[in-house]
């Protein structure tokens, strides 16, 4: 690999901010025979801490949450806590469509000493908004948590609308937001309305959204970009917009590489093995590792990014 990525940097600490500003939807490591590695999460968690991410995402989407048994979510919360609690923030992805199974998990979370909660958009059943209102205050009155809502509606089936996320933000748990919606004018509303703490879910809006106010990114790429999605999070904070366009535009190429070609978590697994990060980029059926035209398109993005693997 090229040094196109800067060398790591140290995340300043943000008591305003408590989820931080860089985190990454961290992919959940498995072995050759299936299971899941803890040995590698908690390294895959400290490298990615060490590149400068300040909070780190567990068993979300691209962590293969709906592969994964309640034992082996538990398991990786426990090792990424143990593995860089204190350093950065833990985020649990300890929510599912099932209210009541979303309220064990997370009152099991918490006890394993995560800082946060990821709750989403009950996917599959397709509530109203105010089924989805009644989920997200039912989890928060189970813990004392506070939550990360994520509005995702390619994956969940439904959006958060905007009436409900500001109904939401008066809710003193609830105090951030992965906008995944790609809805730049719904995004505005949100941050025009509320005092949540925004963060793109779209690793390509990053840039855009920050410059309507977001605090940072929830990203997939970091994986393998940390250190330039720390310097293009620290320019837009330092209001350099110079700094924060170089960035973006040296991401482009990567986030393209991870994002566009696989699903997020094949690609970012692909490349983090390419790496030599991960030992295998094993995923969990229904997910396939990437085929030859997949993985080839994804090394001419990397290419173009100066990077050789």
């Amino acid at each position: 690999m090229s040094d196109t990525a800067a060398a790591p940097a140290v995340a300043a600490a943000r008591p305003d901010l408590p989820f931080g500003t860089l985190s990454v939807a961290m992919a959940t490591p498995f072995t050759r025979d299936g299971g899941v590695d803890y040995e590698q999460a908690a390294a895959l968690a400290t490298k990615l801490v060490d590149e400068g991410c300040d909070s780190l995402v567990v068993t979300g989407t691209t962590g293969e949450t709906s592969t994964l048994t309640d034992e082996e979510n538990l398991g990786m919360f426990r090792a990424v806590v143990e593995a860089v609690g204190g350093r950065a923030k833990v985020i649990a992805g300890s929510t599912t469509n099932d209210t009541r199974h979303s309220i064990h998990l997370t009152t099991e979370a918490a006890e394993l000493g995560v800082d946060g909660v990821l709750v989403t958009a009950p996917y599959y059943n397709k509530p109203s908004q105010a089924g989805v209102i009644a989920h997200v205050e039912a989890i928060a009155a189970a813990t004392e948590l506070p939550i990360m809502l994520y509005d995702i509606p390619g994956r969940s089936g439904i959006a958060l609308s905007t009436e409900t996320i500001i109904r939401l933000a008066d809710h003193p748990r609830v105090i951030a937001l992965k906008d995944a919606k790609a809805d730049y004018q719904a995004t505005t509303r949100v941050l025009a309305n509320t005092d949540l703490h925004v963060y793109s879910g779209d690793d390509g809006l990053t840039l855009p959204l920050m410059a309507a106010g977001a605090v940072g990114v929830v990203s997939v790429t970091a994986h393998v970009a940390a250190p330039l999605f720390r310097e293009l999070v620290d320019a837009v904070h330092a209001g350099d917009l110079a700094a924060a366009r170089r960035a973006h535009f040296a991401i482009d190429p990567i986030q393209r590489a991870v994002m566009t070609h696989a699903q997020g978590a094949v690609a970012a697994k692909a490349v983090l093995h390419w790496q030599g990060v991960l030992p295998n980029p094993a995923v969990r059926l229904p997910l396939v590792e990437p085929s030859e035209s997949e993985a080839a398109a994804i090394r001419a993005d990397l290419a173009e990014a100066g990077w050789d693997l």
